[in-house]
């Protein structure tokens, strides 16, 4: 697993797999966000596999796909915390940017910019974005 802490209760992944949560509960995550569409997902890795798997191992899970250039307010939205919380994708870009966006308004523009980077997602150009959802 290459887990990637962007705040000290959130975390972003490439997909994880069922064989993954007893290591995912030990580093203490206790919720878990899917945001990779059914049809991206081997027949394993399907969101309702992961899901049994994750609640048999005591963590909560939310399935909040994120269709690429499909991204919705309701997406954003969906993308919160639940204790510490670890959400995954196909590479694990596409949760850092919803989480990117859900943090509009709630931290500086710069912070979550370079929050991303640190973590390995350098995205300048949501910037802009970013401001725009804190001023509305």
């Amino acid at each position: 697993m290459d887990i990637r802490v962007l705040s000290p209760s959130f975390a972003v992944s490439p997909q994880i797999h069922a064989h993954d949560m007893s290591a995912i509960a030990d580093a203490g995550y206790t919720h878990i966000i899917c945001n990779r569409p059914d049809a991206e997902s081997a027949p394993d890795d399907q969101p309702d596999a992961i899901r049994a798997a994750a609640e048999a191992a005591g963590l909560s899970f939310a399935d909040n796909p994120v269709i690429p250039g499909q991204l919705t307010m309701e997406n954003v939205e969906a993308q919160h915390e639940q204790g510490k919380t670890l959400a995954y994708c196909a590479s694990g870009t596409r949760s850092a940017i919803v989480w990117a966006l859900s943090q509009a308004g709630k931290q500086p523009t710069q912070a979550i910019i370079d929050t991303l980077s640190d973590a390995g997602f350098p995205m300048p150009q949501l910037a802009g974005q970013i401001d725009a959802l804190a001023n509305r």
